[in-house]
């Protein structure tokens, strides 16, 4: 494996993901042993030539020695394209390019509510992406589209529930948010926006929790007990995901209590309409 020398990657040290693949390219010998450093370890001399705001939302690769600096997928195809020449070719053919560009996109300006984590106060550079509303309601419609079709197949193996289309749990997915938000409604529209997402990426994160039982049943016929209690178990990790998050959002305490009633509500008029 060819080591990059002289570069450095600066990371979001609150976002896992972050850390895993920096470390990543360390371990893989990609980038040399100080080829990372946190955003918020940034020197003034650094900060002459790095453009601070978009290297919140981008991740940065600086050239120690040229004083330049690459963002975003630019940065990670010349780490990858060191090593993997043909990746990198690849990575910068047009079409590819934009569709990876907007990929990373996705990723980085939600990666806040994909895995929150507590802002040091008293730290004085904060790697906070800009808030982006684009991206924040396509991560809420993708979201949603997922945990529907896979709630809607999870449901189809619980002879307990009337069967419906598909339509029905993008209404639910959907209503929940309407829902949520009555109770913060004294709120402004970004801490609202910043709520939805992580909502609904405690509800991605249960619909992914169905998948490995949903596999099972198509190979072999699962008993409805088990299907129960595997729903029943994943709704309990999903309501202490949103508790957690609703610590550290720093929101009111009830919203956990909402967002029980809500499906309480929803379950009761599926049984009974």
């Amino acid at each position: 494996m060819k080591t990059l020398q002289n570069q450095t990657l600066l990371y979001d040290e609150d976002c896992p993901l972050c850390q895993v693949y920096t470390t990543g390219f360390i371990k893989a010998k990609m980038l040399d042993e100080n080829g990372r450093k946190s955003y918020g370890q940034l020197s003034e001399t650094e900060q002459a030539f790095v453009d601070v705001k978009r290297a919140s939302n981008e991740i940065a690769l600086i050239d120690n020695q040229n004083k330049t600096v690459l963002y975003g997928i630019d940065s990670l195809l010349k780490v990858i394209g060191f090593s993997f020449p043909l990746i990198e070719k690849i990575g910068n053919l047009k079409p590819v390019k934009f569709f990876l560009k907007k990929l990373y996109s996705f990723v980085s300006y939600n990666r806040k509510v994909i895995i929150p984590g507590k802002i040091n106060k008293d730290q004085k550079l904060q790697c906070v992406p800009d808030f982006n509303y684009k991206y924040r309601f396509l991560f809420i419609g993708f979201a949603t589209v997922i945990t529907s079709v896979v709630l809607y197949h999870y449901a189809a193996l619980l002879p307990v529930l009337p069967q419906a289309g598909i339509t029905r749990e993008v209404l639910i997915a959907l209503g929940q948010l309407v829902f949520q938000s009555l109770f913060m409604l004294k709120k402004d529209k970004k801490t609202i926006l910043n709520y939805a997402g992580n909502l609904m990426t405690v509800s991605l994160m249960g619909s992914l929790l169905l998948l490995p039982l949903l596999a099972v049943q198509a190979v072999v016929n699962v008993p409805e007990n088990v299907i129960l209690a595997w729903f029943a178990l994943t709704v309990l990790i999903m309501f202490t995901e949103h508790f957690r998050r609703i610590k550290i959002l720093e929101l009111p305490a009830y919203l956990c209590l909402t967002w029980v009633v809500y499906r309480i509500i929803v379950l009761l008029l599926i049984l009974n309409f």
